[in-house]
């Protein structure tokens, strides 16, 4: 189905993302993204809550085009994003640093080696692409991977082999990877699910940087709502697939996540697991 126009907001600066009546219906039935209009602005860091299969997941996949809307529109910093394709669409998935609960990492490689992966985006040209999956990255590259492990905290660990690292820090190498590719967008899918409490702080705090030193907008998912409380400029709330609330720290009291997470609020104040 085909995206209706979007209505782009014409003022100076206009949001880093805007959705209009977002929709993404999976070929199974299930309709993950109720039409959901929602404005991310460029100094947002924005933390959405909600209990497992809220569409958490779904809407941020729409938002860096892992997955095609449905119906309804989106933009990138002014651009409709809803329907690209083919190079286009490469181009949109650079401009959005992406993170997920799983780390994703090549265990076999370096720290700095997996960082350097988020530089793959760059090399257009066979040649460049096969010299850097041989590892012969050149020096620029190489500086942006270690001014990224800077920010995050771990670039003593640059040499050692990623299935060395604690989970926190695999997740660290992780946000590396996606700083690499110089985003302008960072998304971030329950981030610190798999995560002991002072790895999840780490993470938080390291994303927290980043929206801070960088200027970047953030959008992250999560089930802690003390996390959310502390690290949210902006709490968004999804319920089945719909949008029902929007709000501040301050006023996420008992009440309105009551509203969010329904019968199922005890996902609101998960225990973290024992992974560091």
């Amino acid at each position: 189905m085909e995206g209706k126009p979007i209505a782009i907001n014409r003022h100076k600066e206009v949001p880093a993302i805007q959705t209009a009546g977002l929709n993404k219906i999976y070929p199974n039935g299930t309709h993950a993204v109720k039409d959901i209009t929602l404005n991310v602005n460029r100094t947002d860091f924005v933390v959405i809550i909600g209990s497992s299969g809220a569409g958490k997941s779904s809407l941020l996949r729409c938002m860096n085009r892992l997955v095609r809307p449905t119906s309804g529109a989106m933009s990138l910093f002014g651009d409709d994003i809803t329907q690209v394709t083919g190079g286009r669409l490469r181009q949109v998935r650079r401009k959005v640093g992406m993170i997920f609960q799983q780390f994703h990492l090549v265990r076999r490689l370096t720290v700095l080696e997996n960082v350097l992966v988020g530089r793959l985006r760059f090399n257009r040209s066979p040649l460049r692409l096969s010299m850097s999956l041989m590892r012969s990255f050149t020096k620029a590259e190489k500086v942006v991977a270690f001014e990224s492990l800077k920010q995050v905290g771990i670039a003593d660990l640059a040499f050692q082999r990623a299935d060395t690292l604690s989970g926190g820090q695999q997740q660290r190498v992780a946000i590396a990877r996606a700083l690499a590719q110089e985003p302008q967008v960072f998304l971030a899918d329950e981030p610190i699910a798999s995560l002991d409490p002072h790895s999840a702080e780490t993470v938080m705090q390291t994303l927290q940087d980043i929206h801070e030193t960088r200027g970047i907008p953030v959008l992250v998912n999560l089930h802690h709502i003390d996390f959310a409380r502390r690290y949210g400029k902006r709490i968004v709330g999804m319920r089945k697939g719909a949008l029902v609330l929007d709000t501040i720290p301050p006023n996420l009291d008992d009440d309105a996540i009551a509203d969010v997470y329904g019968a199922r609020i005890e996902e609101a104040y998960g225990k973290f697991d024992a992974c560091a």
